[in-house]
């Protein structure tokens, strides 16, 4: 059930996140084009596992596009804030089809499951 809970919570971030893009005045293909780039954090694991987690998991993290949300909006940084906005729906799809935050053993170990 808990498993479960994770995986709607990630298409809910998804969705809302689209819903937020839809509502910015920035052109869709900027959303297309940047969608899949947070996974460039997955070269980290060219060095090694761990190394390779930790800089997956600030590239898969709410965290950072979150925080940059308030400042792009206080200062109207349209483009800013659209870039965090796609970078919070890549996260939320990854975690609505299973692929969550690594743990150092392999990159196949995530918080969700084992993929």
């Amino acid at each position: 059930m808990t498993k479960l809970l994770l995986h709607i919570e990630g298409l809910f971030v998804f969705l809302t996140s689209v819903y937020f893009y839809a509502q910015t005045d920035v052109t869709w293909w900027l959303f297309f084009l940047c969608f899949l780039l947070p996974d460039v954090s997955m070269l980290g694991y060219v060095i090694n596992n761990s190394i390779g987690a930790v800089i997956y998991n600030v590239g898969h993290t709410y965290f950072i596009p979150l925080v940059v949300i308030i400042p792009s909006v206080i200062l109207q940084q349209d483009l800013l804030l659209a870039l965090s906005i796609i970078w919070t729906a890549h996260i939320g799809m990854d975690r609505a089809i299973g692929y969550g935050l690594k743990y150092p053993s392999n990159f196949k170990d995530t918080h969700l499951q084992k993929v």
